[in-house]
């Protein structure tokens, strides 16, 4: 906050409430932290819960009673915002009742913090990721040649929600002519014999995020997409080696796309290596080829490669990934085919 230039902080972002409150009511919580304290605000619906999950005092009262309750505390003060999640309206009203404070947008204070992650985070993004690879584990079988893609989604969903969880986010399972698309949602597509499946999955659980992708080969496929799947695995698997402390985002990025273009299919990787995963399914730091992030102990990142040929097929492999004080550990445990 100080770096920032602001006396004090509205949070907003419910990943950032949570992360400073331990509060899971999402965009009914804000957090303010002023020289005095810090203060979780809600309404009478969470009372019960605030007072159970949250380490903070907290106050019950709904907008514009709760910033009319802050606002003799923030005269005369430059209290930060979070531009990245405020509404304008939002914003305005803040305006009205904070007369006496001079707003500051500011962007990525939390996240910044964030990228590392504590033990207790680090131990909840291993269990969602074990959960992810159980329920993998069970899917596999039933892709094979018949079955539709979105039947394939029900069933890693169903599977998430039976042990508590959710999905990280909208399951893609791409056959065929579909992995071309690298957020190939799954469709009412028949799985066809000869073709290969890239199924894109993540479990959510006690709030923190996996992700992983597995592209899985269904009979035989032509010989081009099998060369497409060698040169793809082996950029993960090189990726992957690489990431250590030290290192940055995007030197892996480019270590990756390197061996891609080497096999033809540099404009073929039509996006970044991969990102930050936590309370959020994406978050810093960022594996680009812009990014001037540096990987640290306590990252956890995922290293994703593609390949995408328009009209012919697609291959993405993906694994978290945990930064070590001396290397990194691999969270992801399914197994990669080898074509």
């Amino acid at each position: 906050m100080r770096r920032a230039g602001v006396d004090a902080l509205w949070i907003s972002e419910a990943a950032n409430v949570r992360y400073v409150s331990g509060f899971t009511g999402g965009k009914d919580g804000k957090v303010l932290i002023t020289p005095q304290g810090e203060t979780l605000y809600t309404d009478a619906r969470y009372a019960v819960q605030a007072q159970e999950e949250s380490r903070l005092p907290f106050f019950i009262a709904r907008p514009p009673a709760t910033l009319e309750h802050a606002a003799p505390a923030l005269r005369d003060l430059r209290v930060g915002f979070e531009a990245e999640s405020l509404s304008v309206a939002d914003l305005e009203q803040l305006r009205a009742c904070w007369a006496g404070a001079t707003l500051v947008s500011t962007a990525g204070l939390l996240a910044d913090l964030r990228t590392v992650k504590t033990p207790d985070e680090v131990r909840a993004v291993r269990e969602a990721q074990a959960l992810a690879d159980r329920v993998f584990t069970q899917v596999r079988p039933m892709i094979r040649a018949g079955v539709r893609e979105l039947d394939v989604a029900v069933e890693i969903e169903t599977l998430l929600r039976r042990a508590g969880a959710e999905s990280a986010f909208d399951i893609i399972v791409a056959s065929g002519p579909r992995g071309a698309m690298p957020h190939g949602v799954a469709s009412g597509r028949v799985i066809g014999d000869g073709e290969l499946v890239t199924v894109d999955m993540g479990a959510r659980l006690n709030g923190y995020n996996s992700d992983m992708t597995r592209t899985v080969a269904v009979g035989t496929p032509s010989d081009e997409m099998r060369r497409v799947y060698r040169a793809v695995l082996e950029a993960e698997q090189a990726a992957v080696a690489a990431v250590r402390p030290g290192v940055s985002g995007a030197e892996l990025d480019a270590l990756a796309r390197g061996i891609l273009t080497g096999h033809g299919l540099g404009e073929a990787f039509a996006h970044s290596l991969g990102h930050g995963v936590g309370l959020m399914v994406h978050e810093g730091p960022s594996l680009r080829g812009a990014s001037e992030d540096i990987l640290r102990p306590g990252m956890i990142v995922t290293v994703e490669p593609g390949a995408y040929l328009p009209g012919v097929g697609g291959v993405r492999i993906e694994d978290l990934v945990l930064v070590t004080d001396d290397g990194h550990e691999v969270l992801s445990s399914s197994e990669r085919e080898v074509l």
